[in-house]
């Protein structure tokens, strides 16, 4: 049964931070000395028979990976490995693992599915033209730089909500590896001081990001001894402490005069238990993202559709021009409803059955051939977009030997989020606002720069539209995958294509993840995108621009982590495009 949802601060005092920081340092080693290892598994629920003959994960980093061994060795499941890794990565991942963010966590546990829906919200003040200037055109950098970009963070309560639900250990040992990794540091790789790098330009003198993380360097040890004594106030206080708390003050001092997030903001965030959608495919259940994610109602759809243009794709060499032409036909529909029909549930009712029925999509796949032109015939809505969104997230897969699996796929929007950090506290603040159609009359969103529905326009409350799409699938009531990716719209792009490449072509995980991935989405039109690890040249190229498309390079490449189970043995795998690590825990 999925459980129900649910004046302005004076500004902060004017004590130094890092006076602060000292005065809380013998509390926080004396509190983390307790913590840091985990102690034996609590008593919630008796020890159930294993299913599988070990735990598994598939992690953005090995800082998350050792976090996860750790709960496993303790006794932890699923769920409380779940939690750790996605604390531990908002310490070692800051440009995209996150308190101040949000996400989608799609689960199975004890035999049943499960859908948490911890996307950030738009604050009570918000409006739908606040990012217009006075002759109604959009203000450049308001909605992703800067305080009012930031919407009320999801992802500290959607991983109390699980760890609660259905967590083995105590909350704070699913906490410890990441207070222990912010008090003691962590080696920053090359590739983490080229994204803060980067994104230091774009908040130079806009934000207080500097003042955080102008040390993170290559080879140096990064500490963060406020985020440590956040997670330490967490970890004793319950996730419910980031809402109601201290932390939640030092969040709405932060705010105070610059953005829109107040403190009865956070009073009145709540994570939301949804169903997740399911469908039949290939002899397996898919579970995935509902609304307010729109990768999961287009991961169904291109699968469905694919499967009934089977003998179209009879004999196609897999990402031949043929191949790739026939799945952009299917693109161009789903990214056409996608912009029409999918936003917030709570504020609209969406015809997400209509979408998933199997007679719309037979229908929806009529005219999809060998013989079409691109761009010829405009793809529209079919019951009566957009430039690609930002690719700066992070995701993670994690079975236990139990039989229970979580996808989780975490983000701040944009690499490091809004660039705001919460002094006191020491983490970022999400630039979420970025994901709404921020000039609804053109229908133009400031994070696309293409066509958006009036159903993700601002609302105060409203969580915008997501192309994140955790995703586990069934055999016999069995987890047999759990999948998932960062990558903005490629999100569900990329799992179609890494999940097709195994079941359609029978790949192994590390083939099918190494394998080309190209992406192609309605607007702009005819284009198809290509990725540098395996990028389309030579006679693919001339062949797939013989059939009318232009071909266009992007800098991301996206990063899969995933774990097929086909028998009793864990199977997980790491997108070789990025630094995962895959391991099996016995």
């Amino acid at each position: 049964m999925p459980i129900p949802t649910h004046d302005a601060p004076r500004a902060p005092f004017a004590f130094p931070r890092f006076a602060r920081m000292n005065a809380a340092a013998t509390l926080l080693t004396a509190f983390t000395a307790g913590i840091c290892t985990p102690a034996p598994a609590s008593a919630k629920t008796p020890q159930p028979k294993a299913v599988f003959d070990a735990s598994a994960v598939a992690t953005p980093d090995r800082y998350s990976a050792d976090a996860a061994q750790q709960i496993f060795a303790a006794g932890g499941n699923a769920v409380d490995a779940a939690v750790a890794i996605a604390f531990t990565l908002a310490v070692t991942r800051p440009d995209a693992g996150n308190l101040g963010g949000g996400g989608f966590m799609t689960l199975f546990v004890d035999g049943k599915p499960y859908f948490l829906d911890y996307r950030e919200r738009a604050p009570q003040q918000a409006t739908r033209d606040m990012y217009l200037d006075d002759k109604g055109n959009v203000v450049p950098g308001m909605s992703a730089v800067g305080h009012r970009a930031v919407a009320v963070p999801g992802t500290v309560d959607g991983m109390w909500q699980a760890q609660q639900r259905f967590g083995k250990l105590k909350w704070k040992q699913a906490l410890a590896p990441a207070i222990r990794y912010a008090n003691d540091g962590f080696q920053v790789a090359p590739w983490l001081q080229q994204r803060r790098d980067a994104a230091a330009k774009n908040f130079a003198g806009k934000t207080n990001f500097d003042a955080y993380f102008s040390n993170l360097k290559a080879g140096a040890t990064y500490r963060q001894p406020e985020l440590a004594q956040t997670l330490a106030r967490l970890a004793s206080n319950g996730g419910r402490e980031f809402y109601e708390g201290h932390t939640a003050d030092l969040i709405a001092q932060q705010m105070y005069g610059h953005g829109l997030v107040t403190k009865a903001d956070l009073l009145q965030y709540k994570a939301v238990w949804r169903q997740p959608l399911a469908a039949n495919w290939n002899g397996y259940q898919v579970l995935t993202a509902p609304p307010p994610g729109s990768g999961g109602v287009g991961l169904i759809q291109m699968l469905k559709m694919k499967a009934d243009l089977k003998p179209a794709f009879d004999g196609l060499e897999l990402n031949s021009a043929p191949y790739i032409h026939l799945i952009a036909q299917i693109e161009d529909r789903v990214f056409a409803d996608r912009q029409q029909y999918l936003g917030d549930p709570d504020s609209y009712k969406l015809p997400v059955d209509k979408l998933l029925d199997d007679a719309y999509l037979t229908q929806r796949a009529t005219g999809i051939g060998a013989e079409e032109v691109p761009g010829a015939a405009p793809v529209k809505p079919g019951l009566g977009d957009a430039a690609p969104e930002k690719a700066q997230t992070t995701h993670f897969s994690v079975v236990d030997k139990w039989g229970n699996a979580v996808s989780n796929t975490t983000t701040l929007d944009g690499e490091f989020g809004s660039g705001v950090v919460v002094d006191g506290a020491g983490f970022l603040l999400n630039d979420a606002m970025d994901d709404f159609v921020t000039k609804a009359a053109a229908g133009q969103s400031a994070a696309t720069g293409g066509t958006g529905a009036e159903l993700n326009t601002v609302l105060p409350g409203r969580r915008p539209l997501s192309a994140m799409t955790p995703t586990i699938l069934l055999k016999d009531n069995t987890v047999s995958l759990v999948i998932g990716t960062p990558g903005g719209s490629r999100i569900l792009t990329s799992i179609f294509q890494v999940m097709t490449d195994l079941y359609d072509f029978n790949m192994t995980p590390g083939d099918a993840l190494a394998a080309m991935r190209f992406h192609h989405q309605l607007l702009p039109p005819k284009t198809i995108y290509f990725e540098p690890y395996r990028p389309i040249t030579g006679e693919l190229a001339a062949k797939l621009q013989s059939i009318g498309y232009a071909l266009e390079g992007q800098s991301f490449n996206g990063d899969v982590q995933m774990i097929r189970i086909d028998g009793t043995m864990p199977e997980p795998a790491t997108d070789p495009r990025g630094i995962g690590v895959a391991r099996v825990i016995r």
